[in-house]
C-alpha cells in the first residue's frame, strides 16, 4: 500500500501522524498500536505510515491477526460476542513473540499462526534496531492486559454504519450491512463489549476519524497517559 498522494487531506494527516511518531522517545525504540473496530482502515492506515515514516526511523509492521488463536479454541466456549473479545487472540504468544524480543532489542517472529488457512506459522526472526518504531494494527489492541504495551496508540474512528458494510466488502459473496443483523451479532457485539470495557477511544494518544476515506480528520487526544 503507498502512501497517498502528498496533495492529498488523506496526506496531510499521515504527514501529521508520522511527524509525531518520529517525535516520540528519540533514540530509542518506540511501539505504536494502530486500534479500531472491524473494517475501521486500520490496516491501510498503519501500511500508509510506515511507509512515510521508513525514510526517518527503521520501521517494523506487525498485525495482531497473526496471534489468532487456532479456531477450535475459538469458539471451544461458544459462538457469541462475549468468545469473540475474550478468545480471539494469543496475548501470551504476542509478548512472548513480539513485545519482549522487541524491548530488548533482539529479533522478533511476527507471526505465530495463519488464520485464513487456520495452522501455526513459523516465519524467519525479523532485525530489531536501536530507534525500530513497531507498527501493530487490529482489534482489541488497548484491552486492559496490553495497555503496558505501547509507547502510543492510534484509534481509528468510524461508526459501525460504515465499518460494517466496508469490513463485510473484503469477503467473496453478499454479507447484511446492518450491524444488528443477526450475521454480524458475534463480531459486532464483541467489539461493543471492548469499547465499554476498554474506552479505547479516551485512552488513545491520537484519534483519526477514518469514516471519509479520502478526508480523514486528527483529533488531538482528550487524554494520554504518562
Amino acid at each position: 500500500m503507498r502512501p497517498p498522494a502528498p496533495s492529498t487531506a488523506r496526506h496531510a494527516v499521515v504527514r501529521d501522524l508520522a511527524d509525531r511518531v518520529v517525535a516520540l522517545r528519540p533514540g530509542e525504540r518506540v511501539a505504536v498500536a494502530v486500534d479500531g473496530v472491524d473494517g475501521a482502515g486500520k490496516t491501510v492506515l498503519a501500511d500508509q505510515l510506515a511507509e512515510v515514516l521508513a525514510g526517518e526511523r527503521d520501521v517494523l509492521r506487525v498485525s495482531i491477526d497473526g496471534f489468532h488463536r487456532p479456531r477450535a479454541e475459538r469458539v471451544a466456549r461458544g459462538r457469541g460476542p462475549e468468545t469473540f473479545y475474550a478468545d480471539s487472540f494469543d496475548y501470551d504468544a504476542f509478548r512472548g513473540a513480539v513485545v519482549e524480543p522487541f524491548r530488548r532489542g533482539e529479533p522478533l517472529r511476527p507471526a505465530v499462526n495463519d488464520v485464513v488457512a487456520d495452522r501455526p506459522v513459523h516465519p524467519e526472526p525479523v532485525a530489531v534496531g536501536l530507534e525500530t518504531v513497531l507498527l501493530v494494527d487490529g482489534i482489541f489492541l488497548q484491552r486492559p492486559e496490553l495497555r503496558d504495551v505501547w509507547d502510543a496508540t492510534i484509534w481509528v474512528e468510524v461508526p459501525f454504519a460504515v465499518s460494517v458494510p466496508r469490513g463485510n466488502a473484503r469477503f467473496i459473496g453478499e454479507h447484511d450491512p446492518d450491524p444488528d443483523g443477526e450475521s454480524n451479532h458475534r463480531y459486532v457485539g464483541g467489539q461493543r463489549l471492548y469499547l465499554a470495557e476498554a474506552d479505547p477511544r479516551g485512552h488513545a494518544t491520537w484519534v483519526v476519524d477514518n469514516t471519509d476515506l479520502d478526508s480523514p480528520v486528527l483529533h488531538a487526544a482528550r487524554r494520554r497517559r504518562p
